[in-house]
């Protein structure tokens, strides 16, 4: 009997036959989102107990490649663009692979962040960034691997890597400031044309103010040095629904040449829909 039910067990195992029973992982998975100024950055890893064990300079070696985890790689992701010292980092996901050492660790951002444990084949072309953090020994022990995303400010933070007694972290900046200047002084420039004419086209399907919509387009089109067809024609339409027949006609004239010269088929039959609408029998478009 015994044999039949080892010979059971054996099948089931073979064939990927998965267990009933859920049971904790060893290295428990972990996610933390922090928003860094305007930047979203997002830690994806594994985290490792000590159990009794010596970590550092044994079962993590010293100056040998570490996943910076357990399980699958250890992933950081950033949606704008960051520097780590004065290296930058394009706004996407990296592998951290660190080289810890018993006074400092070197921390590599890999462009492959997808995958478990170190590649099989290093390639140092995909190291993104690198850095050198210095290792601080703390005063106790912390028994579970944690990453923190620590030390906040409006224009960076530092990555913090805790394990067993040993502490190292790692500044990296993201453009808050730029980012919040470049809106600011488009702000104070006043809305462009590209504002005033979604503003415009706005105000007219919303039923809102037309004469109201018809200046903000007016000066959208003063800003533009070649109004495109699709603009004219919502300028064309603007000023229909405005009461002021002839310069919805004139407007629609150069939408209808600007529609030929494009070869655009939609907005030539519009355009021609409209001016018929609008009175005009004989449509002449000058080349």
């Amino acid at each position: 009997m015994k044999k039949l039910a080892l010979f059971v067990f054996m099948i089931a195992v073979s064939f990927g036959v998965q267990s009933q029973i859920s049971t904790p992982a060893a290295s428990p998975s972990s996610t933390l989102i922090q928003k860094v100024g305007l930047t979203d950055v997002k830690l994806e890893y594994s985290r490792p107990s000590m159990r009794g064990r010596t970590i550092f300079g044994d079962l993590v070696p010293y100056d040998k490649l570490w996943r910076t985890g357990a399980n699958a790689r250890t992933k950081i992701t950033f949606s704008e663009n960051v520097k780590i010292g004065n290296q930058e980092l394009k706004a996407g996901s990296y592998a951290i692979y660190t080289k810890p050492g018993a006074t400092s660790w070197e921390v590599m951002f890999y462009t492959e962040a997808d995958g478990g444990g170190t590649p099989a084949t290093w390639d140092e072309s995909k190291v993104a960034a690198k850095t050198t953090a210095q290792v601080q020994n703390l005063p106790f022990q912390v028994e579970t691997f944690t990453i923190s995303i620590d030390g906040l400010s409006d224009n960076g933070a530092t990555l913090g890597m805790y394990w067993s007694d040993v502490y190292v972290g790692v500044k990296f900046d993201v453009p808050t400031d730029k980012a919040v200047t470049s809106a600011i002084e488009k702000v104070m420039k006043g809305p462009d044309a590209n504002d005033y004419y979604a503003a415009a086209v706005y105000y007219m399907n919303a039923g809102k103010d037309i004469n109201k919509a018809k200046e903000w387009m007016e000066k959208a089109m003063s800003m533009t040095y070649e109004p495109a067809f699709w603009q004219l024609r919502q300028q064309s339409l603007i000023y229909a629904k405005a009461g002021d027949k002839k310069q919805a006609i004139e407007t629609a004239k150069k939408s209808l040449a600007a529609a030929e010269a494009a070869g655009n088929d939609d907005y030539i039959k519009m355009n021609k829909d409209s001016l018929k609408e609008w009175g005009l029998s004989n449509i002449f478009v000058p080349i």
